[in-house]
């Protein structure tokens, strides 16, 4: 099970040693998401919704995949001391993305969060706090919409 959360993306820890272009990722997927009380299966949460989160995800590995070996543990290190850090890392992870064609995806996601009626409010603030909002993905939806620009072989790698 996933822990404190219902997806989690990270380096294979033996390929952590490696270069980045032979480092390796899972993406964890636990079976159920539990805020406080409330549990979800995954086959309750919608597919869109779905495939939002792991978009999120990926963009965590897109992130991910730019970072030495040092600078990942560092990255690790920073994660769990510094909120700022969090919330670079979680935006980031959403502008990937929404760069990657994910982005209706995305919104989905973050409508369905902060719109279950069921999720307290202490988890909706969390994710306000952290994360990307509905009109700021929107934004970089239309943002890469009128631009057209579509990402480069070096953005990929």
């Amino acid at each position: 099970m996933v822990r404190k959360n219902f997806m989690q993306a990270q380096p294979k820890w033996k390929s952590l040693f490696s270069s980045r272009k032979n480092r390796a990722y899972i993406i964890l997927i636990s079976k159920e998401f539990k805020v406080e009380n409330e549990v979800f299966t995954i086959d309750e949460i919608p597919d869109d919704v779905l495939t939002g989160w792991l978009g999120h995800e990926l963009g965590h590995v897109m992130d991910y995949r730019r970072r030495s070996s040092l600078g990942m543990i560092f990255f690790g290190i920073k994660y769990l001391y510094s909120p700022t850090h969090i919330k670079e890392v979680e935006r980031a992870a959403d502008d990937y993305a929404v760069k990657h064609g994910m982005g209706d995806y995305i919104l989905k996601t973050k409508e369905f969060i902060l719109n279950h009626t069921s999720l307290s409010d202490a988890y909706k603030n969390h994710m306000r706090k952290f994360y990307l909002s509905p009109e700021e993905i929107s934004e970089l939806i239309n943002r890469y919409a009128e631009t057209g620009k579509k990402p480069s072989l070096e953005e990929l790698s």
